[in-house]
């Protein structure tokens, strides 16, 4: 039996149908793109580009056929297999927004710089796809933040996996932010915003104004002031099943309000309230790859820099 397990795996392989997301790259990152796409199609997989990647790389890669293309989520086939993320952790939270609650499962190859997210370096995606060859791969399961409010916001995508944020306009002055956990009062802050991050959102923004890492199977959530005026105020994780409600204060009538890399005007009269949403995405994590070896290599852990 175990003699037909690799046949069975790659007619497998072979019948998958992979799609590709890039929403930015250098000219120098040309060969790795060649190279990625030549693996993927050497081992016969199905590819779908996303239109705007396909029209900015058809000048560099010549295509004998033109591939088959999609515009957003309305379009990305539901049987769809795979999404490949090509670029940085910015190109990930956008293909999020694409597979929304399809369970198509996300890989992401880092063109960009940090890359918690997009973890695998462009100069291991050859080895990170021979993994999907091999099935040598993990899916792990990641929360999301669902944002309800009194009027439409995020144009039917209300969710994120880094973090909702709260934050004053540039020219504004300190904003105050009534917080509730479940209705009953948490605390008032005096500060520039709020973040309020998921497990996966713990190494972003959230880390960057003094907030904890948290291991990504956490159920919590991390509330994190940013530049608050009161120094005692600090970062705080509660459990994921309460639901984190907001009253606005300010000198300004409006304020901003982001889901990861998105951004909506709300005035001070719009409720909002933030919960785990119903449903989680799937990230690909080659068995090689893990979440101590990715905080390890990117926040320079246990590396001695004064040489």
């Amino acid at each position: 039996m175990k003699g037909s397990e690799p046949a069975l795996l790659i007619f497998e392989i072979e019948n998958m149908l992979v799609a590709l997301y890039n929403r930015s790259f250098d000219e120098q990152d040309i060969p790795v793109l060649i190279r990625v796409l030549e693996l993927l199609e050497q081992h016969k997989l199905t590819l779908i580009f996303y239109k705007e990647f396909y029209e900015r790389i058809q000048s560099f890669i010549p295509f004998i056929v033109a591939p088959r293309l999609f515009t957003g989520k309305k379009d990305l086939p539901p049987h769809t297999d795979m999404l490949f993320s090509l670029g940085g952790d910015g190109t990930m939270l956008d293909a999020v927004c694409f597979v929304g609650n399809t369970n198509i499962p996300l890989i992401g190859v880092n063109f960009g710089r940090l890359g918690f997210l997009a973890a695998i370096p462009a100069n291991e995606s050859e080895a990170a796809i021979m993994s999907l060859v091999r099935g040598s791969y993990t899916l792990e399961k990641r929360t999301l933040i669902h944002l309800d409010s009194s009027v439409p916001l995020f144009s039917g995508s209300p969710f994120a996996l880094n973090e909702f944020t709260i934050h004053r306009q540039d020219t504004s002055s300190m904003i105050k932010i009534h917080t509730y956990l479940n209705g009953e009062f948490l605390n008032t802050y005096w500060a520039d915003g709020l973040i309020v991050a998921t497990p996966t959102g713990s190494t972003g923004y959230s880390l960057s104004c003094g907030g904890p890492v948290v291991f990504p199977q956490t159920s919590s959530f991390v509330i994190t002031p940013v530049a608050p005026h009161n120094l005692n105020t600090r970062p705080i994780v509660v459990p994921d099943d309460n639901v984190i409600s907001f009253e606005i204060e300010g000198r300004s009538e409006q304020f901003l309000c982001t889901l990861d890399a998105r951004t909506e005007t709300i005035r001070s009269s719009v409720q909002l309230a933030v919960k785990k949403e119903s449903f989680m995405v799937s990230l690909v994590r080659p068995d090689e790859h893990n979440f101590l070896k990715t905080i390890r290599q990117k926040l320079y852990w246990g590396i001695d820099r004064r040489n």
